[in-house]
């Protein structure tokens, strides 16, 4: 008799259309690569165009061979069909930040295909969308799975959603989950005033140049994207899920653009240079904290308890785990009743391709396991 199953010994090929061959879709692509043939890459999509074999395609060349024989093929009216037709599990990947595609998540899901996306889009905005994709899901059987959209590849999402289902009581999540604002104020406001102090306006200037922001800093000094975040994860925790109608909109955020700033139309040089008038207003801010030795972090806090969800700056004593953060690290707390006074802490990379890309595969792993 076999000590395993036949369908243990043989797992089924779970077949990948990927979106959005970029830097994250290129990692994928090549960490996949690795982990053939548990998955077979039929269909490659870029904005403008596609490229589809139910037979499979090369991981190695997909992204040269999308150029050279890729058609302008319709995601929604031509791709979706031709996939499902296969009856072969698949499971749509979308690398895009692009709300059209995300928009059509209920659209693959009701066509019995899977997705795996680090897209924070589609779970983060308006509450109508977040819960079309959780009803498709649910009438076809289709995997949702997004641990990527909050500190790449660490397991935040996963560890809520664990939390949750064992029976946890989670009381408050705070931390860093934006690494452009880690890098910013680790290097503005350390522990006990240590090393050089250096102007607010030239820490932003050199993450940027470092390729810590958006193309535009304001982008980042903004908010939205830990505002994103929180709204992913506030969603995850039942009575908070539905707390959020606009998503990331409804967050309460403190922006960290200046007056006179806020004009989209001011290009990122000039922002840049704007920034330098406001030197004085964050050396304050430091200095106030220094003398209660304390560091500023600009953190998303979900309060279950006052059912309070915001983000913006705030101060913590130089021994609190926030201070000792270093880089553009991510780290977030988990205060429950399981863990009581000592909260789980989760802690790392949290941008950057590999990484985010390690989180996406591994999503594809676990659907993998699950058909």
């Amino acid at each position: 008799m076999p000590l395993v199953s036949a369908s243990l010994a043989a797992p089924k090929t779970l077949s990948v259309a990927l979106i959005g061959p970029g830097g994250v879709g290129s990692a994928v692509l090549t960490q996949l690569s690795s982990l053939a043939p548990r998955f077979k890459l039929v269909s490659i999509s870029n904005s403008r165009l596609t490229l589809h074999s139910a037979s499979g395609l090369s991981w190695s060349s997909a992204k040269a061979d999308l150029l050279a024989q890729g058609k302008p093929l319709n995601i929604e009216t031509e791709l979706v069909p031709a996939l499902a037709a296969s009856g072969d599990p698949t499971v749509v990947v979308d690398n895009t930040s692009d709300a059209k595609i995300a928009g059509l998540y209920p659209l693959f899901l009701s066509h019995g295909l899977h997705v795996a996306t680090p897209n924070k889009v589609a779970f983060s905005s308006a509450l109508t969308l977040a819960r079309s994709i959780e009803d498709a899901a649910k009438a076809s059987g289709a995997l949702v799975y997004r641990e990527s959209t909050v500190g790449a590849g660490l397991p935040i999402v996963s560890t809520l959603g664990d939390l949750v289902a064992t029976g946890d009581e989670v009381w408050k999540i705070e931390g860093v989950l934006s690494g452009t604002m880690s890098f910013i104020f680790n290097e503005f406001s350390r522990p006990s005033g240590k090393g050089e102090k250096r102007k607010f306006s030239e820490i932003v200037r050199d993450a940027r140049d470092k390729g810590y922001t958006e193309p535009h800093p304001a982008a980042d000094l903004s908010g939205s994207d830990v505002a994103r975040k929180l709204s992913i994860l506030s969603r995850l925790i039942p009575c908070l899920s539905d707390a959020l109608p606009e998503g990331y909109a409804s967050v309460s955020v403190q922006s960290l653009i200046p007056a006179g700033l806020e004009d989209a139309s001011i290009g990122a040089e000039a922002f840049l240079d704007g920034l330098e008038k406001h030197d004085a207003a964050f050396e304050d801010l430091r200095a106030q904290a220094e003398r209660n030795d304390e560091v500023l972090r600009f953190v998303g806090v979900i309060d279950v308890q006052k059912k309070e969800i915001k983000a913006g700056l705030e101060r913590y004593p130089s021994s609190h785990p926030l201070a000792s953060l270093t880089g553009s690290d991510n780290i977030l707390l988990f205060h429950t009743a399981r863990y009581g006074p000592r909260p789980l802490i989760v802690q790392g990379a949290g941008a950057g391709a590999d990484v985010t890309a390690m989180g996406v595969v591994s999503d594809l792993i676990k659907i993998a396991e699950r058909i």
